[in-house]
């Protein structure tokens, strides 16, 4: 009976010792569990705090890009307004170069018209004077031969008159 209690006290404390073993097994294991759940815990608040920066990263672009595309779009229709106003100002302005060439063109030749009757009046003009220069010629030296002969007939007439006057002295 010694013998068994013995035995029995002896299975009771290796008992003891294999349950305190695992007590303390158990409580290292709990340890190393609530170390796992905090570090869990810190993982899931971390990865709840990346997921709300994530959301609010999204959403800032998210606005960002609908601000970007509604500037781009703003911007392309400034731009197509520009585009348009200087093609209005540009077809506006070949317009004018157009008449302005055609402009020169009526000009330049009416110039070469005027020109070409510039030149007809000078000739014409040459013409005359030389004609006239030619007229007045002939008429001075006509009007010299008139004036000669007025003078001979004068110094004739002189001569005839002087003749008389003699010829009446000598009858007085």
């Amino acid at each position: 009976g010694v013998f068994m209690y013995s035995h029995l006290q002896q299975k009771v404390r290796n008992a003891e010792a294999l349950a305190q073993k695992y007590k303390q097994q158990q409580e290292a294991l709990s340890a190393q569990l609530q170390v796992v759940y905090e570090h869990r815990s810190r993982l899931e608040r971390s990865l709840q705090k990346e997921r709300g920066e994530h959301k609010k990263t999204k959403e800032d672009f998210l606005v960002y890009k609908l601000e970007a595309q509604e500037a781009l779009n703003k911007e392309k229709q400034d731009s197509m307004n520009r585009y348009g106003a200087l093609s209005s100002q540009h077809k506006i302005l070949k317009n004018q170069h157009e008449d302005v060439k055609k402009q020169l063109l009526d000009l330049q030749l009416q110039h070469n018209s005027l020109k070409l009757e510039h030149r007809k009046t000078l000739e014409t003009h040459s013409q005359k004077y030389a004609q006239l220069q030619q007229e007045k010629d002939s008429e001075v030296t006509n009007l010299q031969d008139t004036v000669f002969k007025l003078r001979e007939e004068s110094k004739l007439l002189r001569k005839a008159h002087q003749e008389v006057h003699s010829q009446l002295l000598n009858a007085q």
